[in-house]
């Protein structure tokens, strides 16, 4: 069975999303997961929270819990892991995280959850009239990357993943756009179907995005 390894921003394992890609993926690809944050303990994770200038990305430790993390010293982290891997042979490696990052150096076949989602919405909401944007963090709103066609208008709130709560009141927000895109890979399935119940209206999943394009190389 080929070995795809799968990248996240935070720490390993991540019983909250793998189980359900590894479900989507029909047991064709063996998954091995990595983290950023592995290895690190609470004073090193604190050093790297973000100051009031510095772009943000939300994550989960292993324990489940939330943490902001600035994006400069998250790039710095996964390269570390992208070099330890570097000798091994995998399908794919995959990073979960939907955020935009400069290039890294890295072996073999790279799978950006962010180009592939970016990419996608691109498609599939191509002649809607308005896309309404969900991301974790109120401040993500203003550093967002993904912008709308000639024409369209996008929409944002947001909502976290990790802390529960605010999710029903976000998609009411979005529920006048056409098209509503969960933009982290944090989100799952079942809020997913609490946005589409709440919205009325069509729901793209990032994880689920993702999930079919690693599929495509089974």
């Amino acid at each position: 069975m080929p070995r795809a390894l799968f990248v996240t921003i935070g720490q390993s394992p991540r019983s909250d999303l793998l189980p359900e890609i590894r479900e989507w993926l029909g047991g064709r690809i063996d998954i091995e997961e990595r983290g950023a944050l592995d290895g690190l303990g609470a004073g090193d994770i604190a050093t790297m929270a973000p100051g009031a200038a510095d772009h943000r990305l939300v994550t989960r430790l292993a324990d489940g819990s939330e943490v902001v993390l600035r994006k400069d010293l998250v790039h710095a982290r996964l390269q570390t892991v992208f070099d330890a891997v570097a000798a091994e042979n995998f399908l794919c490696t995959v990073l979960l995280c939907t955020g935009h990052f400069p290039p890294f150096r890295i072996r073999g076949l790279f799978l950006e959850a962010q180009s592939i989602v970016d990419e996608s919405v691109g498609a599939i909401a191509r002649h809607a009239r308005s896309i309404g944007l969900m991301v974790p963090l109120k401040e993500q709103i203003d550093e967002f990357h993904f912008r709308p066609g000639a024409g369209q208008t996008l929409k944002a709130s947001y909502a976290s993943p990790y802390t529960p709560g605010r999710l029903a009141e976000a998609s009411s927000e979005l529920a006048d756009t056409d098209v509503i895109v969960m933009h982290c890979m944090g989100y799952t399935e079942a809020m997913r179907q609490t946005v589409a119940s709440v919205s009325k209206r069509p729901v793209l999943l990032a994880r689920r995005l993702v999930a079919a394009a690693v599929a495509q190389l089974a």
